[in-house]
């Protein structure tokens, strides 16, 4: 495949190519929900989701050439823009939602509320998206979109038969995770980690990792950078900042060496992550403030007609009228939402406000982040946090605490939350279709479709998880997101005390990253240290980074002998092979927790957590990696 995709113009649509059949519709949908469920699980597990286009976009060419043999490669560029919106909608509830619970306002998932926040957040990021496609994905030659890039790739590839055993890596990482879940998850004969701690002369000496092909596999996709980056933060807070704060803060003497330094990590380390996030929050704001001004304006000059009505197929977007009313009924729909949680109506004007601006201004970062970065890298996690600080700080000092304060701040976080999500898979689905030759027009209706279809099983896949997976908060599900949004809503609300000294540390280092960064660009370097990687690894459990840092090795021992520009194609079955594993995990464990509740327990044999648990985790994660390094790259095409 040529070297310079990137920059090749759009080959245009042909007028007789058609897009949208139903065909087209319906396995959009039924991929949107089959992603959106699988990311549910992986949010809540590992504390990131990552980019489900690729993977969409290889099912979507393997199921048409199996049905279909005259399908196009218009046809399955939006069925994979369909299908990554319910996995960006994921994203955006998993971090947020299950804090109601969490907070106790909720002792179950609310079904309309869930799928009201979901589709009214998921719409509101693809309308705030369009008045920025031209400012963010055609005019702007900084942003090189390496997920968008590479799924064109993926899409031309097929069109010329070059798929076919990419697909099949994806099909046997399904079943390799499925298989690792149902042994694990359902019969007891995998442990899910290796953790131990010491304590030595009042010191908390703790190292552990999850024994999870999953995470292996998100580390594969992430690559080395942003592995080492995690693993980076984790060990700042665990290796370093758990035995420098020594035993006195963990609690209770009798808890084990283990728990002691969960509670230290819980009560404290995690807060410096958030400080470093506020950080990275603002400074990306600081970095798209221009695109920021030329999208409103893009956006005015539709309203008032100044735009060019003839528009090529190509170029054209969902008119601005279109656009507006939309946008009328979200803020109609969160007014009412807003009110119906707090039966206030200063909170409520004051909640829907703050929502709709931060929505903007984080649509813009997200875009900016997802073009930069790719889309499994967007640091939305620090974009909510930065909501909830700037949300709850607004609502206390406008005298609204308790849980009314807690309700309303983790609604505005929750609508930011999806925003931004929706808003940067849009983005890199944008670019996708303009490699491609799509319609704007056409992807920006399959992603409100895709949204749609997603928002109602947000609910169910939830409370399947929470009843029978282990429950929010347990070690099984830990939703670190939304239990930190938690005890940040709380803090603000008077219901609890932030640790503001361990936040303002976390400031402080946010800026020496930021310069660290700035110095390595500066030098030419390749590897970066980009703040949001390290501070997602400070405030997640450090079991997360190992496996995470090994699959980052994978990838790059791979790959190391390989030319730069070869090494995208080298990689590539292994990213379809480790998103297979991740879907195949996910969608295992959201079906053995509906087997559950319809009376269908584990089938736990009885073998006692030990060597032989610990050893055929061990070999599957074994499985994983020597996949990974069997397959072969994708054939270069000749031109």
């Amino acid at each position: 495949m040529s070297d310079n995709f990137s920059e090749r113009p759009a080959a245009p649509a042909s007028k007789s190519t058609v897009e949208i059949t139903v065909r087209v519709v319906v396995l959009g949908l039924i991929l949107s929900v089959v992603m959106g469920a699988a990311n549910v699980y992986v949010g809540l597990k590992a504390g990131m989701t990552v980019s489900a286009s690729i993977p969409a976009a290889v099912m979507a060419m393997l199921l048409f050439r199996l049905f279909f043999k005259n399908s196009t490669i218009l046809e399955a560029n939006q069925v994979q823009t369909c299908a990554s919106a319910g996995e960006s909608l994921a994203a955006g509830i998993i971090f947020t939602m299950p804090a109601m619970i969490l907070i106790g306002y909720w002792t179950e998932f609310d079904y309309w509320t869930v799928t009201l926040v979901a589709f009214t957040g998921g719409l509101l990021g693809i309308l705030f998206m369009i008045p920025m496609r031209k400012v963010f994905v055609v005019d702007n030659e900084e942003l090189k979109y390496p997920e968008g890039v590479a799924c064109a790739k993926v899409l031309h590839a097929g069109e010329v038969g070059e798929e076919d055993g990419a697909g099949k890596g994806l099909i046997v990482g399904g079943v390799l995770g499925g298989v690792v879940k149902v042994v694990g998850g359902f019969m007891g004969l995998m442990s899910g980690s290796l953790e131990t701690a010491g304590i030595a002369n009042s010191r908390i000496f703790y190292f552990g990792g999850d024994l999870s092909p999953m995470l292996i596999a998100v580390g594969y996709i992430v690559r080395l950078n942003v592995a080492i980056l995690i693993f980076i933060g984790g060990a700042m807070a665990w290796l370093i900042g758990i035995p420098l704060l020594g035993g006195g803060l963990a609690g209770d003497g009798a808890d084990s060496a283990v728990d002691q330094a969960y509670g230290i990590w819980n009560s404290q380390l995690r807060y410096v992550g958030v400080g470093a996030m506020v950080v990275g929050g603002f400074n990306a704001l600081i970095a798209v403030r221009h695109g920021l001004v030329a999208a409103i304006a893009h956006l005015w000059h539709g309203m008032t007609g100044d735009q060019d009505v003839m528009q090529e197929d190509t170029d054209r977007d969902i008119p601005s009228w279109a656009i507006l009313m939309l946008g009328l009924l979200c803020v109609l729909s969160l007014s009412m939402m807003n009110y119906w949680f707090t039966g206030n109506a200063g909170i409520t004007l004051l909640s829907t406000i703050v929502m709709l601006v931060m929505g903007f201004f984080f649509t813009a970062v997200a875009s900016y982040i997802v073009g930069l970065v790719g889309n499994s890298n967007s640091p939305v996690s620090g974009m909510t946090i930065t909501a909830v600080l700037v949300a709850g700080a607004l609502l206390y000092l406008a005298n609204y605490t308790g849980m009314d304060g807690m309700v309303a701040t983790l609604g505005i976080a929750a609508i930011v939350c999806c925003v931004a999500c929706t808003s940067g898979d849009v983005c890199n689905d944008l670019k996708t279709g303009s490699l491609v030759g799509a319609s704007p027009f056409r992807q920006q209706l399959m992603q409100i479709a895709g949204v749609s279809v997603a928002a109602l099983v947000m609910a169910p896949v939830l409370t399947l998880l929470h009843e029978h997976g282990g429950g929010i908060g347990s070690k099984e599900l830990a939703a670190p997101q939304a239990g930190l949004f938690a005890s940040l809503a709380k803090g603000f609300a008077g219901e609890g005390e932030l640790p503001w000294r361990r936040i303002g540390i976390g400031v402080g280092l946010g800026f020496a990253i930021l310069l660290i960064d700035e110095a390595l660009k500066r030098s030419g370097a390749k590897f970066r240290a980009h703040l949001m990687p390290i501070a997602v690894g400070m405030y997640l459990p450090f079991g997360l980074a190992t496996p995470i840092l090994i699959g980052g090795l994978t990838a790059y021992f791979y790959s190391k002998d390989k030319p730069d520009k070869e090494q995208d194609a080298v990689l590539h079955r292994g990213v379809l092979f480790s998103s297979g594993v991740i879907a195949g995990e996910a969608l295992t464990a959201v079906g053995i927790a509906g087997l559950a509740a319809i009376g269908i327990q584990s089938l736990k044999l009885g073998v006692p957590p030990g060597m032989v648990t610990g050893i055929s985790c061990l070999a599957a994660v074994l499985i994983v990696i020597v996949f990974v390094v069997m397959s072969k790259p994708l054939p270069q095409n000749k031109k």
